[in-house]
């Protein structure tokens, strides 16, 4: 039998039509939990994106769910310990945004550290002020990487196309292996103490919860760039707020928030904030790799 699958998300076309080879696919973006509660007994797989929260409730009410999808990186919508309880599979595609991120990164970080985004809002005022927008370069700068895994080590093979020295904290890896990426492996306070730019590329766990607060940014240089294109709870924004507001670090660059949509700007509104609205993963390729990888996933668990 064909299996059947429920899609809550929007995910690409070209995925769903994948999809609809081997399995029955129900379309129901923007259900509501009622609604999802009620349906989802009758289903195999749950295909999500960030929108759809899976409960705990909805997993001990699918009666024959055998696999949850997440079309992208994390799973923090998603009861993972209720899944597990209830011998539910779930599967994720974070290899889809990969490239999609690591851009995004430089792209920022060239607009921000040459004035780009204020020399263009400047001159669409009908303004021609060359001297206020003086930036640097990154030719001969550190680049901190925080987590050195998919993202980050794309991140490290940009970072160096551009001449900068790099250093990597990740418990994971040894420094064996920073050696093959020809990068530096440091501990995460001498990393904070000596990097030009920081960069996180961390999943938002109990022990990543706010691993930069008062005290990590108390530890960089002043001059320092802060990029948070990860998970928004990696970063104590109150502390961010203080430390940017009172210049006691250069600026922060941000794509990921504790709440999302934020309900204080207040932050993002700040001089030396690039803010942008959680894009990481808003390209054409990335939303069709997103979808493709997970549906193959769920095709291979059916096998």
């Amino acid at each position: 039998m064909r299996p059947k699958i429920l899609i809550t998300d929007r995910i690409h076309e070209c995925a769903v039509e994948e999809a609809k080879k081997f399995a029955d696919v129900d379309l129901r973006y923007g259900i509501s939990q009622d609604e999802l509660i009620e349906l989802i007994k009758d289903y195999d797989a749950l295909i999500v994106r960030s929108g759809t929260k899976v409960t705990r409730e909805i997993i001990e009410r699918a009666e024959n769910l055998k696999i949850i999808g997440r079309a992208g990186v994390g799973l923090d919508n998603i009861d993972v310990k209720a899944a597990e309880e209830n011998k539910i599979k779930i599967v994720n595609s974070p290899e889809a945004s990969t490239i999609s991120v690591a851009e995004l990164v430089f792209g920022s970080l060239i607009s921000f550290i040459r004035n780009i985004h204020k020399a263009n809002e400047s001159m669409k005022r009908g303004k021609w002020e060359r001297e206020k927008f003086m930036g640097n370069e990154l030719y001969g700068k550190t680049l901190g990487i925080i987590g050195f895994g998919r993202i980050g080590r794309e991140v490290a093979m940009r970072a160096r196309a551009f001449g900068m020295k790099i250093l990597a904290y990740d418990p994971g890896i040894t420094v064996e292996d920073a050696r093959e990426f020809n990068i530096e492996y440091s501990d995460l306070e001498n990393l904070l103490r000596n990097s030009d730019i920081i960069t996180l590329h961390v999943p938002l766990t109990e022990e990543t919860e706010n691993m930069i607060d008062k005290r990590e940014l108390g530890l960089m240089k002043r001059d320092s760039i802060l990029i948070n294109i990860a998970r928004g709870g990696v970063v104590n924004e109150d502390a961010l707020y203080e430390f940017l507001k009172e210049k006691k670090i250069r600026g922060a660059i941000l794509d990921v928030y504790s709440e999302e949509p934020p309900r204080d700007y207040r932050l993002i509104k700040l001089d030396n904030v690039l803010a942008t609205p959680h894009i990481g993963a808003s390209t054409d390729e990335a939303q069709i790799n997103a979808g493709l990888v997970i549906v193959e996933k769920i095709r291979n668990f059916f096998r």
